[in-house]
């Protein structure tokens, strides 16, 4: 062997005849099963080719390669074994000159054949298999440095070298020793004493190196045939394989190219939207590892694509919820439907966690965007996306959509903090969330609060202030806070009787539970915290009177529980305000009532009445003044200067808006719809309105051709008269105009200046004439154009 090494190096251009002969006696070796022989021969290529370097090397590898494809074509697993041995050699040599004419598709499909290898014998298959990895691995090294051979990313090799891969990542029994083997790092990964190496372990890690050379073109050929081995394999329920596998893919590429995974994986999903519940929530949680990943790096101009396909996602899913509930109504088997139900609900939680998960790592400029985005696909009342909704999913099917969206937008707001409160609340998020909030359902109006909480507690107050109740001493609480901005000072000018609109209006909701109260007595004191100065005090004072004197009034006809539900809400925003402000006699007018109420009236206190059997009065008498909150006292108590408690004694009323027009309810659309009645004797008969529609008549209607001819002829005529006639005879045509514009306003003015006919039945005579005789109201006639 030393004397042919140096021949070989002595006279370089003698290494091709020397690969021929060579490769010629190993043919027929291995054709006679002369194995031995065999081995001296790849022997001797092996060396030969590690020992020279030279150009004309190149014929020599074309007999090497020639022996190898020899050896991986016989059915013995030792000669598999060693021609694989020999390829990793020459992989591992690095040539000076690219090759312009060699291919390596053979070997991509022997190695890959070699991978899924089904021997009897467990140690044998296990070798061949080994073998076939370390093969690919060779293949990768040698190929995606040259870009020459760039054909490697093409999806008829990629279809093939990534499938062999996974196949021996998932065998279960090698995964279970693999992740043991993990977990003790004492124990060698790969190489073990008596020479049997573990696949599952080879194939991750040859699959991490293919993934981090992969640039960015052949990023979709690379994950694409992972995305179609799991569906073949049905991998995504249960999806631990499938997590496991992206989660490899995201640590393994370059974070530059993280979107490009995530965009197949959306497309995917897609592909995938008629699936059953458990595998396209499988497909939702990858996503959500593959997010979590991404978003600590690039995500790419993708945010809100992600977003987009999720929410359309998250609307089939309800959709197809909602289609097996009308089927399960109609009488089919009702367990397998409660299953697919519940199994749907998986997939919109998975959804929901994923946007929250996204929105919630992103910086605080998209994720404004973001919420913009969410809010505007929530179905508002009134609107044409609402009126769409209702009429192909129903009015459930509305309102779990919208409860979905909403929890979509808890989860992204989780966490903002915005410097202002008008970047965070823009006119265009805040309307329809408060539209929303005036929903005849308890639960949307409890996510709407919370959504509200997630923006405006900046300092993370919240948790201090869990629960509804009279807290004994404020300060304890170490509430942070800090002085009140200019910008959020403007904000509360602008959008606060909006806020205060909205508390008023959603305590006297009758469907109003425990938790509604808790939220609103929690949304009080952060506005008290985060936003309040002098004047935004005092309206919250005016607020809490309100909200009294309106469960006292009892105009609406509300529960008892709902009446003392807002009583004790205002006793502990009271309570909390007071300490707030730190005001002495403010905090003891405070003190006196609750304790009056301790003892005679605990019923108005939130530690009584939110419990299950409190016993409830028939009715609330005002006569018990003592009992109540009195706003002479509680303006003595803030005469004092900073405070202009003279607006005190002004009462809060909600002004009624157009949103009322948006929301379901029935009290506001009476107090908004004002029928004016118009007097029979100005309309016409019915009975000329009445013509009788024929076929003719409709088909006069639709064939407007004649019309747009008229208007046409019209038009010319117009024209042809101010163009050719005389100056004199257009001038007394305008004039003719505006004296009859002239007459009708005299005529206007005189009806209007003179008295009116009046219904009292007084008639009053001058000069033997009678004037203005007694009219009923029905028989005055009134000018057409005051008549609406």
């Amino acid at each position: 062997m030393e004397k042919l090494t140096f021949y070989a190096v002595s006279a370089p251009e003698k290494l091709d005849r020397i690969g021929a002969y060579l490769a010629e006696r190993l043919s027929r070796d291995v054709v006679r099963h002369r194995y031995g022989y065999v081995v001296i021969a790849m022997e001797a290529l092996d060396q030969l080719l590690m020992a020279c370097h030279s150009q004309s090397i190149k014929p020599f590898v074309e007999s090497f390669l020639h022996m190898v494809a020899k050896l991986l074509e016989s059915r013995e697993p030792d000669l598999q074994v060693l021609g694989t041995n020999s390829f990793v050699k020459f992989a591992n040599i690095e040539e000076d000159t690219p090759s312009y004419h060699r291919r390596y598709d053979f070997f991509v499909s022997q190695f890959s054949a070699m991978c899924h290898s089904t021997h009897e014998d467990a140690e044998t298959r296990t070798r061949i298999r080994v073998a076939g990895i370390k093969g690919l691995q060779g293949v990768v090294r040698k190929t995606v440095n040259d870009e020459l051979q760039a054909i490697i990313w093409e999806p008829q090799h990629m279809d093939k070298l990534i499938p062999s891969m996974l196949f021996n990542m998932q065998d279960s029994d090698d995964l279970d020793r693999y992740d043991t083997r993990r977990g003790h790092p004492s124990t060698p990964s790969v190489a073990g004493q008596d020479g049997e190496e573990n696949p599952a372990a080879l194939a991750e890690s040859c699959f991490r190196e293919l993934l981090g050379r992969a640039a960015y073109g052949n990023m979709n050929n690379a994950v694409r045939p992972v995305l179609v081995h799991l569906d073949n394999h049905h991998l995504w329920d249960p999806n631990e394989f499938a997590v496991s596998c992206f989660r490899i893919i995201m640590y393994s590429i370059q974070a530059q190219h993280s979107h490009h995974v995530i965009q197949q994986v959306l497309n995917h999903l897609d592909t995938n939207n008629k699936n059953t519940p458990r595998v396209r929530a499988g497909i939702v949680q990858v996503l959500l590892e593959t997010v979590a990943i991404a978003a600590k790096g690039s995500v790419g101009p993708t945010v809100l694509e992600v977003f987009n396909t999720l929410l359309k996602h998250l609307r089939m899913s309800v959709d197809f919820e909602l289609g097996e509930t009308s089927r399960r109504n109609s009488g089919v088997s009702v367990s397998s439907n409660r299953g697919k139900e519940s199994e749907e609900r998986i997939v919109q939680n998975a959804i929901i966690q994923t946007i929250g998960f996204f929105g919630g790592n992103l910086p605080d400029y998209q994720r404004a965007e973001v919420m913009m985005f969410i809010m505007g696909k929530v179905p508002v009342y009134g609107t044409p996306c609402h009126q769409l909704d209702t009429v192909k999913i129903g009015h459930q099917g509305t309102k779990r959509i919208q409860a979905m969206l909403l929890s979509s937008l808890i989860m992204v707001t989780s966490g903002f903090k915005s410097k202002s409160m008008a970047a965070a609340l823009p006119p265009p998020f805040l309307d329809p969330l408060f539209s929303i909030s005036l929903m005849e359902d308890s639960e949307l109006r409890q996510l709407v609060l919370e959504i509200l909480h997630n923006i405006i507690d900046r300092h993370d107050n919240r948790a201090k202030l869990r629960g509804i109740r009279i807290i004994p001493n404020v300060a304890a609480l170490k509430i942070k806070r800090e002085k009140i901005s200019k910008q959020d000072v403007a904000f509360m000018k602008k959008h606060g009787q909006q806020l205060y609109r909205h508390i008023y209006l959603g305590c006297k909701e009758e469907d109003n539970v425990h938790k509604n109260f808790e939220l609103l007595f929690t949304t009080l004191a952060i506005l008290t915290i985060e936003l309040a100065n002098e004047e935004v005090v005092i309206d919250l004072i005016r607020l809490a009177i309100a909200l009294q004197d309106m469960a006292l009034a009892n105009e609406e006809n509300m529960p008892m529980v709902i009446r003392c539900g807002i009583m004790a809400l205002v006793a502990a925003y009271l309570n909390f305000l007071s300490q707030m402000i730190a005001n002495p006699p403010f905090c003891q007018h405070v003190s006196k009532v609750i304790e009056l109420r301790n003892l005679d009236a605990p019923y108005l206190l939130p530690e009584h009445i939110f419990r299950d059997k409190c016993p409830i009065p028939e009715s609330l008498e005002k006569e018990d003044r003592p009992l109540y909150f009195q706003t002479a006292d509680m303006a003595e108590c803030l005469a004092g200067p900073g405070y202009n408690a003279e607006r005190l004694s002004i009462a809060y009323v909600p002004q009624v808006t157009d949103e009322d027009r948006l929301t379901r309810r029935k009290s506001f659309v009476d107090t908004i719809s004002l029928q004016v009645d118009i007097l029979s004797n100005s309309l016409p008969d019915k009975s000329q309105l009445a013509e009788e529609i024929t076929f003719e008549t409709l088909k006069k209607a639709i064939d407007t051709t004649g019309l747009e001819e008229q208007e046409r002829e019209k038009r010319r005529q117009v024209m042809e008269k101010f163009q050719k006639a005389p100056f004199e005879e257009i001038a007394a045509h305008c004039e003719s105009k505006a004296n009859m514009l002239h007459d009708r306003l005299a005529q206007i003015f005189e009806l209007t200046i003179r008295p009116p006919p009046s219904p009292s039945g007084v008639v009053s005579i001058s000069a033997g004439h009678t004037q203005h005789q007694s009219v009923p109201v029905y028989e005055m006639k009134f000018p057409d154009l005051c008549v609406y």
